[in-house]
């Protein structure tokens, strides 16, 4: 049962979101970039009151997310330095997001003629580079949208209903950025402020944040390479390594599981195609042993969570085998593996098989990443 007190509190809370917004609604419209009587009255309401808002949300906010996620935080910016005619509030988790240059995280955009509240889930769109604050390129905030989008979609079967255009009408070229770098987005007019239940659409988007983080976690947006790569970085240079990375890598246990399911199809596959399966992954420099007709192929097995497989590391002997014995051997990539943790215990399920059978490595890009150094 609700009590009339907490019932009061939310009903208060409510009121004070609504008006917080409409009031800075009505401050866009006398934007300056000078930091005019308005303008310091529009950063209290970005840094101070908006943030207390979600902030005394969190609780509940918190529900839409894992219970691993447990370091939410709320920040504003209203410009550095000079106002922006885009300010706007960001919820994230400080691991996944640790700066608002990382990561996902949902945030609240406003319209530059103060015509509207966007609620959204977005990515960083800028880097520092030579000592100035430089957008990331379209090309790669494209990716990185698209992808958590195939995230959602994936989950809902749906954008809706986040599936608004941002458009923020700002002059300057960062705003136009932060709409590039939006996945989803749900547009509130101003004047639909008291009419429309806002904590279920910050819950909402809570929601499709914490199944992109879901995601993040099992590494579905980082490719195999990259995987493999870190892990090599981490070993030689752990203290930069710790400082760089973002969210959480796969633990052992989770990568053998990976590595077992991506085993387990690869032996189905060929056994459909008719072969004969022997695993001989230790102490070779291939994992299974093919054999139809009296033709033996090598096969390469690699699997991983990434929702892409577009490279991944080998060793030095791995490579020289393909190399020397092109014509007999084969690989096989599986991704989007899916990691299941529950009470049961922890399985991977899915993944998607790609086979390259007679494979010949020349056709493939191979970069050194790594050198073992030795004393003469």
């Amino acid at each position: 049962m609700v009590s009339t007190t907490d019932a009061s509190s939310d009903h208060t809370q409510a009121s004070s979101l609504v008006e917080t917004l409409v009031k800075i609604c009505q401050l866009q419209l006398k934007y300056s970039s000078s930091n005019t009587d308005e303008m310091k009255e529009r950063g209290v309401l970005i840094r101070k009151d908006l943030k207390q808002a979600i902030e005394f949300r969190l609780p509940r906010l918190s529900k839409a997310f894992d219970q691993v996620f447990d370091d939410l935080e709320v920040e504003g910016s209203d410009g550095i330095g000079r106002k922006t005619e885009a300010p706007w509030v960001r919820m994230f988790s400080r691991t996944m997001s640790p700066n608002p240059r990382e990561g996902f995280y949902l945030v609240i955009h406003f319209a530059a003629d103060g015509s509207g509240v966007f609620v959204t889930v977005g990515c960083g769109s800028t880097i520092w580079k030579n000592g100035d604050l430089r957008a990331v390129s379209d090309e790669e905030l494209k990716r990185r949208t698209l992808w958590a989008r195939s995230v959602i979609l994936q989950k809902w079967k749906t954008i809706e209903p986040y599936g608004d255009e941002i458009s923020l009408g700002a002059h300057a070229a960062l705003p136009r950025t932060f709409e590039k770098a939006t996945a989803i987005a749900r547009r509130v007019p101003s004047d639909k402020l008291s009419s429309v239940d806002l904590d279920s659409v910050l819950f909402g988007a809570a929601e499709r944040l914490g199944e992109i983080y879901l995601a993040q976690l099992n590494q579905r947006d980082v490719s195999q390479g990259e995987q493999d790569r870190e892990a090599i970085v981490t070993l030689v240079r752990p203290l930069i390594a710790a400082r760089r990375r973002q969210g959480f890598g796969l633990t052992a246990p989770e990568r053998k599981e990976v590595e077992l399911r991506a085993m387990e199809l690869a032996f189905q596959y060929l056994v459909g195609k008719g072969y004969e399966c022997t695993n001989l992954s230790s102490g070779n420099s291939f994992d299974l042993l093919a054999t139809r007709d009296e033709k033996t192929l090598k096969i390469e097995v690699k699997g991983t969570t990434s929702d892409l497989c577009d490279s991944f590391l080998m060793t030095r002997n791995e490579v020289e085998l393909h190399r020397s014995e092109k014509g007999n051997t084969g690989l096989i990539l599986v991704s989007a593996i899916r990691l299941i943790r529950d009470p049961q215990g922890l399985r991977a399920e899915g993944g998607n098989l790609e086979a390259w059978l007679n494979w010949d490595i020349n056709g493939w890009e191979a970069v050194p990443v790594a050198y073992q150094i030795s004393r003469v």
